[in-house]
């Protein structure tokens, strides 16, 4: 999936993802993955692995830039947290989210999406 590309009545869902070999990356993506199912195609995914894809490695500074500003990025290297989930671009978590905090964010991101004037 385009990490940019949110249709309609969507939210996209980014983790800032180190990889499987660091715990804490893939125990926020579990979390992600275990609460989904019910949202179907209303929530887009995306594990952001910006140590093995280019595209994920631009969207990682597109969102670290946004949170601390590109003077901070680029001279003192102010990056997202490692991991982080942003929902539509917002940083929302930057620690594993217990499941019933995660499932309340996905429902008001939804209902403040779904109710935004087209």
């Amino acid at each position: 999936m385009a990490c940019g590309k949110v249709m309609k009545k969507q939210i996209h869902l980014e983790i800032i993802y180190e990889g499987d070999h660091c715990p804490a990356s893939y125990y926020m993506a579990e979390a992600v993955l275990e609460v989904l199912g019910p949202y179907g195609d209303r929530i887009v995914f995306t594990k952001l692995e910006f140590k093995r894809n280019k595209e994920h490695t631009r969207r990682f500074q597109e969102l670290s830039i946004a949170l601390h500003g590109e003077e901070a990025y680029r001279k003192r290297m102010q990056i997202a947290p490692i991991p982080s989930l942003f929902i539509n671009g917002e940083l929302v978590f930057d620690i594993i989210p217990a499941r019933d905090d995660l499932i309340e964010a996905i429902e008001g991101f939804l209902s403040r999406h779904e109710n935004a004037p087209e």
